[in-house]
């Protein structure tokens, strides 16, 4: 190798040049390490006594021992142990030993680190605001977790439970009315309200058609519409024709007929009532009242109405008692000794149990016989 290739930095460990190859290195013999002498690089690295011509950043001599720079950097240190943390001690060390006040307390800014003593004050203040001197009591603090959001503030209240309450109802009624779900349990849904609503409609439609009343019919009696009066009702109200002033009075009764075979139950009447009306002039001239009865159903019944015919007028001309005295005279009086007819319209009002109407009916009589005959000296 030339001369101005070689290097001419001295050996790390000795004066001399050694071989770079670790399996042909040269080493001293053993004389030489001992004599520590002749600038040997290995002598000096295994001998800390020997003066090293390596200064340090003061000028100082260091020895060729381990230091810092013996070693590679690997760019971790780790720490270096020993001490108290390699002490054996009795039982294992609880990191939570402090924060659940079970062990002995690391940190004495509140008083002794011994378990014994409670060095904690209890967190109470005084009327005046200013805290206690005594002891702190840590107050148990809950796990850690999420922050309550807005929305569970808002349903912890009063109206927000309400409207919870009101939108489960809202949610509940459109999964029933889609048929999604039922009420009173699953099998009330939609279709089975329909087919209830129906078969509820057909059984309250039969229990009507049998329960309900129907309004009868009536038709007089064709020979005598109109009966004398008899018993108690004759001696009630008495016979009278008068010139003046005109007027007449007199009972009756109405004999009728009512139809109740359309009616599966008992017809019940709370009231009868008849008006009495002369046919050509239209003015009242009697008035009758059944009172409460009751006709049995899918009959025709006949019955008499109480009438008290009762009229007044100016004179003796006017039409409406004229057609009455001509009626009711004594049939001797006449020629062929037959009265003419009385001719009226009667109008029926009643009030049957069961209907929320009060019906009315009427009907006009023109061959009717009056039902009191007058004595021939009757003015």
């Amino acid at each position: 190798m030339d001369s101005d290739h070689k290097s001419t930095t001295s050996s790390f460990y000795g004066g001399r040049r050694g071989s770079q190859d670790a399996l042909n290195r040269d080493f001293p013999s053993s004389n030489q390490v001992q004599a520590g002498g002749g600038g040997d690089g290995a002598s000096s690295f295994f001998n800390p006594d020997r003066p090293s011509r390596n200064l340090d950043n003061a000028g100082r001599t260091s020895t060729a021992g381990y230091n810092r720079g013996s070693f590679f950097h690997t760019g971790r240190e780790e720490p270096v142990k020993g001490g108290r943390d390699e002490e054996e001690v009795g039982e294992a060390w609880d990191i939570y030993a402090d924060f659940n006040n079970t062990g002995p307390r690391y940190s004495n800014a509140f008083g002794s680190s011994s378990p014994q003593t409670d060095a904690y004050r209890p967190l109470v203040q005084k009327e005046d605001g200013a805290s206690t001197i005594g002891p702190v009591e840590m107050v148990t603090v809950p796990a850690m977790g999420p922050e309550w959001q807005r929305d569970e503030l808002r349903d912890m209240t009063k109206a927000g439970k309400r409207e919870k309450k009101a939108e489960t109802r809202r949610q509940a009624w459109k999964e029933w009315n889609r048929g999604e779900r039922g009420i009173c349990g699953k099998w009330f849904t939609r279709r089975t309200l329909v087919v209830f609503l129906f078969l509820l409609c057909c059984c309250i439609g039969i229990v009507l058609a049998f329960t309900v009343p129907r309004v009868p019919s009536f038709a007089f009696n064709t020979s005598t519409p109109l009966a004398n009066a008899t018993g108690a009702w004759k001696d009630a109200v008495p016979t009278t024709f008068n010139r003046s002033p005109a007027n007449f009075s007199f009972p009756g009764f109405a004999d009728l007929q009512v139809n109740t075979e359309s009616n599966f139950l008992p017809l019940k009447f709370k009231y009868l009532r008849a008006t009495i009306y002369d046919l050509d002039t239209g003015v009242k001239i009697g008035a009758g009242d059944l009172g409460g009865r009751t006709f049995p159903a899918k009959a025709l019944t006949s019955f008499q109405l109480p009438l008290n015919f009762t009229y007044s007028a100016v004179n003796t001309s006017d039409t409406t008692w004229t057609n009455w005295y001509n009626g009711c005279k004594n049939a001797a009086l006449d020629v062929d000794g037959v009265r003419p007819a009385v001719k009226f319209t009667i109008r029926l009002d009643m009030d049957i149990v069961g209907l929320p109407t009060k019906p009315s009916t009427q009907t006009q009589v023109s061959n009717a016989n009056c039902p009191v005959e007058l004595p021939q000296n009757a003015g």
